[in-house]
C-alpha cells in the first residue's frame, strides 16, 4: 500500500498567453473560452468581474477587445489538489540516472486540475536538478524514467524518439507478427475487457502474439476541445487513415491467460504514441478493463477525461541501450491484481 499525500489546496497559478495577429479584434472572454474549453465566456467574465486577469499588467474588471500582441495573465486563486501517492526511493540510482516504480494515481506532470500534487513536484524536492524524461498516465503505474542531466535527458529522449522512428524499418517474421528491433523496449501489462464478436484478439490462445498497428490522432472532445483516439478510416480505403496527420503506431499484444471476467496480456510498444495502449487494444474490441474513456473501436466517450482511473495497466519491463554500448534492463513488480499463476 503506498502512503498519501493528502488533500491540500496549493498557492494558485499564473497561466500567461499571447494575443495573436488570428486573435485580435474578439472579446477577452471569447479568447479565454476558445483558449481554454474547460469554461464558458460566461465564467471568464465572472473572473474577470473578480480581478483575476490583466492585460498588459493592468488588472481588468470587464470584457475588452483584445489587440494582437496583448499579454494576459490569470491569476487563478489557489485550488484543492486531491490526494497522490507518495513517491517511493528509486528502483536504480546511478548517481545521474534515476528509475522509479509510480505508483498509480501519481501525476507526472502539472494537469488536470494537479499543479503541486505531482511526480515532478516531489521528485525536485529530493533531488532538484532531475526531471522526468517521458510520461506515463495517472493511473498507469510501473517504470519512470528520470536523469539529473540535460545532455543524459536528451540521450534518453532521442533514443525513445529513434524507437519511434524504428517503426518503419521492422522485421518481418513468417507470420503476421512484427518482430521488434529497437534496443529500447518498453514492455507493459494489462487486464483487458473479454474481446467482443469479431475482435482479432478471440482467435489468440495464449503465449500467442498479435500487432495492433492503428493509426492515433487528434478526435473532437466536448470538453477538451480535441483528444487522442483511434484515427477514423479514410472511406475509400479502409486501411489507411481520414486524417494525414495521424501517427502510425505500432503494439505488439501476447495474450497471458483468459480469466473469468478479464484477459491479462503483455504489451511491447514500438512506438511512444499517447495513451497507446488503451487505444490499440481498445480499436481491437478489447478495451482496458475499467477504462471510462477508450471504448470499443478506440474512440472517447465525451464524458470522461484521459486522467480518470479504473483500469489495470503496469510499465513492467524495460531495456535501454547505454552509452558504453551496454544494456539496461529493468523490471516493477507486478501489482496483485496482474499477477498470474505463472508469476508465482
Amino acid at each position: 500500500m503506498w502512503i498519501e499525500l493528502p488533500a491540500a489546496f496549493n498557492r494558485g497559478h499564473a497561466y500567461r498567453d499571447r494575443v495573436t495577429p488570428r486573435d485580435g479584434g474578439q472579446l477577452l472572454s471569447a479568447f479565454y473560452a476558445a483558449r481554454y474549453p474547460h469554461s464558458s465566456a460566461a465564467v471568464w467574465r465572472q473572473r474577470l468581474a473578480a480581478g483575476e486577469i490583466c492585460r498588459n499588467n493592468q488588472q481588468l474588471q470587464a470584457d475588452v477587445a483584445l489587440a494582437a500582441g496583448d499579454g494576459l495573465i490569470w491569476h487563478r486563486p489557489p485550488w484543492q489538489e486531491a490526494a497522490v501517492p507518495v513517491l517511493p526511493g528509486p528502483l536504480f540510482d546511478d548517481g545521474d540516472l534515476l528509475v522509479f516504480d509510480k505508483p498509480s494515481g501519481l501525476p507526472v506532470l502539472p494537469a488536470g486540475g494537479f499543479l503541486e500534487h505531482t511526480l515532478l513536484a516531489q521528485l525536485q524536492a529530493r533531488w532538484p536538478d532531475a526531471r522526468p524524461v517521458h510520461r506515463l498516465g495517472r493511473f498507469t503505474s510501473g517504470l519512470l524514467i528520470c536523469a539529473r542531466r540535460s545532455a543524459t535527458r536528451a540521450w534518453l529522449s532521442a533514443q525513445l524518439r529513434e524507437s519511434t522512428a524504428q517503426q518503419q524499418r521492422l522485421q518481418k517474421s513468417s507470420t503476421t507478427v512484427t518482430t521488434l528491433v529497437s534496443p529500447c523496449r518498453k514492455t507493459y501489462r494489462a487486464l483487458l475487457q473479454p474481446p467482443a464478436p469479431g475482435s482479432p484478439l478471440l482467435a489468440l490462445e495464449p503465449g500467442e502474439l498479435l500487432s495492433l498497428t492503428t493509426p492515433i490522432g487528434r478526435c473532437a472532445h466536448g470538453s477538451l476541445g480535441t483528444i487522442w483516439a483511434a484515427a477514423p478510416a479514410a472511406p475509400a480505403a479502409p486501411a489507411a487513415p481520414a486524417d494525414p496527420a495521424a501517427l502510425p503506431a505500432l503494439s505488439v499484444l501476447r495474450l497471458l491467460e483468459r480469466r473469468e471476467r478479464a484477459w491479462s496480456v503483455e504489451v511491447t510498444i514500438a512506438t511512444g504514441r499517447p495513451h497507446q495502449i488503451r487505444i490499440h487494444t481498445a480499436a481491437a474490441g478489447a478495451p482496458l478493463l475499467g477504462d471510462p474513456l477508450y471504448g470499443p473501436g478506440g474512440g472517447a466517450q465525451a464524458g470522461a477525461l484521459p486522467g480518470d482511473g479504473g483500469y489495470h495497466l503496469h510499465a513492467h519491463r524495460l531495456q535501454l541501450a547505454c552509452p558504453d554500448g551496454g544494456l539496461l534492463e529493468l523490471e516493477a513488480p507486478l501489482p496483485e491484481a496482474l499477477r498470474g499463476a505463472a508469476d508465482g
